[in-house]
């Protein structure tokens, strides 16, 4: 494949997403550096695949015409929703003619999948993977919420720690109540937001 510069030859793309928690993207920079992949053709996102609504993904599929070539390093980049990468690649291969190469997984090649069994594998095999790769992230949510629970329970406290009161907050607290001043002007003699300066308040009424 070359990259499109007339007629209607065709280009070739590669797609690169990191979650906005793990911004290292090497590992799948490198596995492009063999491909003659243009470097105006190589898009990344850093943020979470839960769906596909990610700007440098939009914007790649915009450009793509029919036969180019888009390539990624493994299923689980594409996205984690099962759902809709099934439905993705549909939109992809079918209505917009496009070749998909995930380089972990030699079998989802459909430049290789044209005759109706080799299009069947693949159906397959992106199902399962599909299916594993939203199953894993499910897995991971529960992971993550059992984590907290027993941190929890072990007093583990989450979050920032509140602020202190303000040294006047006693006297201000006290005409807020009695109705010398304000809410808003409450809040601001303590220098705080007003729902922050109402939250505070309730607590430090039940802690009297």
């Amino acid at each position: 494949m070359t990259d499109r510069k007339e007629g209607n030859m065709a280009n070739i793309y590669g797609y690169i997403r990191v979650s906005s928690r793990d911004q290292n993207e090497n590992r799948q920079v490198i596995a492009f550096q063999d491909l003659c992949i243009p470097e105006k053709n190589i898009f990344m996102d850093k943020q979470s695949g839960k769906d596909f609504e990610r700007p440098s993904y939009k914007r790649m599929v915009r450009r793509m015409k029919k036969d180019d070539l888009l390539y990624i390093k493994s299923i689980d980049r594409l996205g984690r929703n099962y759902g809709e990468i099934l439905e993705e690649w549909r939109m992809l291969t079918k209505e917009k003619g496009i070749d998909i190469v995930v380089l972990d997984m030699p079998i989802l090649d459909t430049r290789r999948g044209k005759d109706l069994m080799g299009a069947f594998l693949s159906d397959i095999v992106l199902q399962v993977l599909s299916f594993v790769a939203e199953n894993e992230r499910t897995n991971i949510r529960q992971r993550q919420a059992e984590g907290i629970a027993a941190a929890k329970a072990r007093g583990v406290k989450f979050g920032r720690p509140a602020l202190p009161y303000p040294d006047n907050f006693r006297e201000i607290h006290g005409d807020w109540r009695k109705k010398k001043v304000t809410l808003r002007q409450a809040a601001d003699a303590c220098g705080m937001p007003v729902g922050t300066f109402y939250g505070k308040a309730r607590k430090f009424e039940t802690s009297i």
